[in-house]
């Protein structure tokens, strides 16, 4: 079950330096051999990568010593050609799932998942939610697979690995609303579940097609008294709901506007995982 647990913000990750020695040049720590574009494009993927998180160009250029100019253009091209990905709300760029892509066939599944991990962590801090990747497991259950928390003080703490009968939740309401069971054998399954708060399958029914209608499914402290929860689904190849990545927050978090927004910006995100995860 979900959990609160007040903690106190990690201080910001010290990212594994990738300059060149205090008073060299870049023209210095090149081998004379390398193209340099090429080189101070593997350098700021590299450096993307270790920090685990967006950075402004202006932010790249200082830590690596690059040319402005030079270092926007590489980040430019790069975004150009999906390996990296600009928020033009922030002005920053991070690591695209173009560049997983690359490597797709390497990749273990629980690499694949870990991959995820950046996507999660996005949504958990611009948003201030525990952000979960739900996996489901056939025939009638799902894990939670993958979790990113917030920096913020107050947080619902959650740990992988947890299992849960697949329509519970907003993740459940998912499953019911793409196509996958009828009205009775949903209501018999829902008979066996048990909730936190008192609900009707009839209610749980008006929250399927909802879910149905607008592409994302909410829980309002049924699942876990207190605690509301916004999912989305993601497709495997059949169009089947095989994973749903979840926003866990406290009820009363969020205003309704609020979770509107959250449930629009989990579709884009899970547009992203399905081309990530298959």
């Amino acid at each position: 079950m979900a959990s609160a647990r007040v903690t106190r913000p990690l201080p910001a990750a010290r990212v594994a330096s990738d300059q060149p020695r205090r008073g060299a040049t870049t023209r210095d720590a090149l081998n004379p051999t390398q193209v340099k574009p090429v080189a101070n494009a593997i350098r700021i993927l590299r450096y993307l990568s270790q920090l685990g998180m967006p950075s402004r160009a202006s932010q790249i250029a200082r830590d690596l010593r690059i040319n402005t100019s030079t270092c926007f253009n590489i980040l430019r091209t790069l975004a150009a050609e999906g390996i990296l990905e600009f928020n033009p709300y922030s002005k920053t760029y991070a690591i695209g799932l173009g560049l997983v892509k690359l490597v797709d066939n390497s990749l273990s599944d629980g690499k694949r998942i870990s991959a995820a991990k950046p996507l999660l962590r996005e949504v958990a801090e611009k948003y201030g939610v525990t952000a979960t990747l739900w996996r489901r497991i056939f025939p009638d259950r799902i894990v939670l697979v993958c979790v990113e928390h917030s920096r913020s003080d107050l947080r619902v703490h959650m740990g992988e690995g947890q299992r849960l009968p697949m329509l519970m939740g907003a993740t459940g309401r998912l499953i019911a609303a793409n196509g996958e069971m009828t009205r009775q054998e949903a209501q018999e399954a829902f008979d066996g579940l048990r909730w936190a708060r008192r609900l009707t399958f009839d209610a749980y029914w008006r929250g399927v097609k909802q879910a149905e209608k607008q592409g994302w499914a909410v829980d309002d402290g049924y699942f876990s008294q207190g605690i509301l929860a916004v999912a989305a689904p993601v497709f495997n190849a059949d169009t089947k709901v095989e994973y749903s990545i979840a926003a866990v927050m406290f009820r009363g978090q969020k205003n309704e506007a609020g979770v509107n927004v959250l449930g629009t910006e989990l579709l884009r995100c899970s547009d992203k995982l399905t081309r990530l995860l298959f």
